[in-house]
């Protein structure tokens, strides 16, 4: 579920970097050149960026600023074109037994399946229609702290490469140690560092 959804869950990273001093000049420049491009016009398989979290096709943030506060407000955008295996298979069998047929061989060259493959693949990929996902994000600039409105690994992993694209930042998931570590001061810090795990029967 999104940010703005009645319920939702994320995952917290924390932002390692220098943020630059003139940084919502630094944001709309980095922000714009990573904006999500349509590929339903193309035969483009794969495209990702940023858009409105009001309106995943708002990717010029026209009717809603990616700025909030101390905050920056994005969705991550990723549009997919993907082709079955079980149906690409189904399409390959089918013209092997074409051109079989149409040759009288008994059986096609293992570089004429391989063609054939890659050619039916190339076929139904320009009849697929992109499949759009949207993933929420809220980064605490004072806290150098960002919430992923996805639970996802793979979403996650995705994130990580595509925000050091974005903006040359890197983000650390924060599990509950290190979580912990951001939160103490530096006594309860090194009082943390000796805590060992423990059995409860």
């Amino acid at each position: 579920m999104g940010m703005l959804s009645n319920s939702a869950t994320f995952v917290r990273f924390s932002v390692e970097g220098e943020l630059p001093d003139n940084f919502w000049s630094f944001a709309a420049e980095r922000i714009a050149q990573h904006s999500f491009k349509d590929i339903d016009d193309s035969y483009d398989e794969y495209s990702i960026g940023w858009v409105s979290v009001l309106n995943m096709f708002d990717e010029e943030f026209a009717y809603a600023s990616y700025a909030a506060g101390d905050y920056v407000v994005l969705s991550l955008r990723v549009d997919e074109r993907k082709v079955s295996s079980t149906v690409l298979k189904k399409f390959c069998l089918k013209e092997e037994e074409r051109l079989k047929k149409e040759r009288q061989v008994p059986k096609l060259s293992r570089g004429h399946r391989l063609e054939i493959k890659e050619n039916m693949r190339l076929m139904l990929i320009k009849k697929a229609v992109p499949v759009p996902v949207v993933y929420d994000l809220l980064w605490n600039l004072s806290e150098n702290t960002l919430l992923f409105f996805s639970t996802s690994g793979k979403a996650q992993e995705v994130l990580e490469e595509f925000f050091k694209t974005s903006f040359d930042l890197h983000l650390v998931r924060q599990i509950p140690y290190l979580a912990a570590v951001h939160l103490l001061d530096q006594a309860d810090e090194d009082r943390l560092a000796e805590v060992t795990p423990s059995i409860f029967l």
